[in-house]
């Protein structure tokens, strides 16, 4: 994790690039910013299209939308989309205007040291079509960076009692056949770095866990034989080099988010964990995504500043109609401020 707490002179503020046109981001980007759960003195910069902004504003006034922020009190760097825009309508022209307004985004958070970026939903089919072939944001933001590994945790704070789940993905966006060739003890022995840094902000002795990549991990070698060849030494390499963690695994993917799932529902047990470690992208989000859709915040490590977003897709199918909930995009934006200051 590189980002650290910003230096006296840098802006005090946050930097929203608003996601795909056609989708939800720039709807939960006004619901959000008007929520009153976020704190005071945000004065983000928001980069986008301004007229697009403007008129997804008044469709939603004309929608009876309440709390909504207008865009005549944001500062906005204004890069307009060139082609018309319809919601619900992913296209070349809306996958352009993402990467476009993610790449300034980047460019903005450098230039003035901003605490963090949050990033509104993109489409990768549209980034494809617009001739821009990144498996997401992520890795276009490591390029940006100059990151030589960027990490995807996900975090969530429980509404019921403040516990925070956090789950790091060993790989991203990888095909599912790909996965056990990409994984090494090497990867796994630094993201665990990754994510006990992560989890050392909030407890000085962490309880860390790691999913199996086969059915029952393995069950000794009979459904599979990662565990055993490399895996397990790797766990116990690891957590001889950090004796104050607690590190368990590599645990049964289908019990190993049990504990948290309680911790989430009840608060804090004793065995409650500070972090997971998921060895694939499905692996990790399907637990954290079925416990806290709407808290679940995507948290970018290892770049030079922190970035966050909301753990939902862009909702093309709802676009346009006003509906779509700003629950995780304002957890998105409290974490970016929160996490950057603490």
């Amino acid at each position: 994790m590189s980002f650290s707490h910003p230096s006296s002179n840098a802006n005090d503020r946050l930097v929203i690039a608003l996601g795909d046109p056609a989708g939800i981001g720039m709807e939960v980007t006004l619901k959000a910013l008007a929520d009153p759960r976020l704190p005071d003195g945000l004065n983000p910069l928001v980069v986008g299209c301004r007229t697009t902004l403007e008129q997804t504003y008044s469709r939603l006034k004309a929608q009876q939308c309440p709390l909504l922020m207008d865009p005549s009190d944001l500062d906005i760097d204004d890069l307009p989309v060139h082609e018309a825009i319809t919601p619900g309508a992913p296209s070349q022209e809306s996958g352009a205007s993402s990467f476009r307004w993610l790449s300034h985004a980047v460019l903005r958070v450098k230039e003035e040291l901003s605490l963090a970026l949050v990033t509104a939903p993109i489409a990768k089919h549209a980034w494809h079509a617009a001739g821009h072939d990144y498996p997401g944001q992520t890795e276009r933001l490591a390029e940006l960076d100059g990151a030589r590994q960027a990490s995807m945790l996900f975090t969530a704070v429980s509404p019921n009692h403040g516990w925070r789940l956090n789950t790091l993905l060993a790989t991203t966006h990888l095909p599912l056949q790909q996965v056990p060739t990409a994984l090494s003890p090497e990867l796994v022995l630094r993201k665990l770095d990754v994510l006990s840094e992560f989890c050392l902000r909030f407890n000085p002795n962490p309880r860390l866990l790691v999913a199996g990549l086969n059915p029952h991990a393995g069950e000794q070698g009979r459904l599979g034989s990662e565990e055993t060849t490399w895996l397990i030494p790797a766990l116990h390499q690891w957590q001889d080099n950090h004796p104050h963690v607690h590190l368990s695994g590599p645990l049964p993917p289908d019990t190993c988010w049990l504990s948290a799932a309680k911790a989430w529902q009840l608060g804090c047990q004793p065995e409650s964990p500070d972090g997971i470690l998921a060895l694939y992208h499905d692996q990790g989000l399907i637990p954290v995504k079925l416990m806290a859709f709407d808290e679940a915040v995507n948290t970018t490590l290892g770049l030079s500043f922190l970035r966050t977003s909301p753990d939902h897709g862009t909702g093309f199918d709802i676009a346009g109609q006003g509906i779509a909930r700003s629950t995780s995009m304002v957890a998105a934006i409290r974490a970016a401020w929160d996490l950057s200051r603490a």
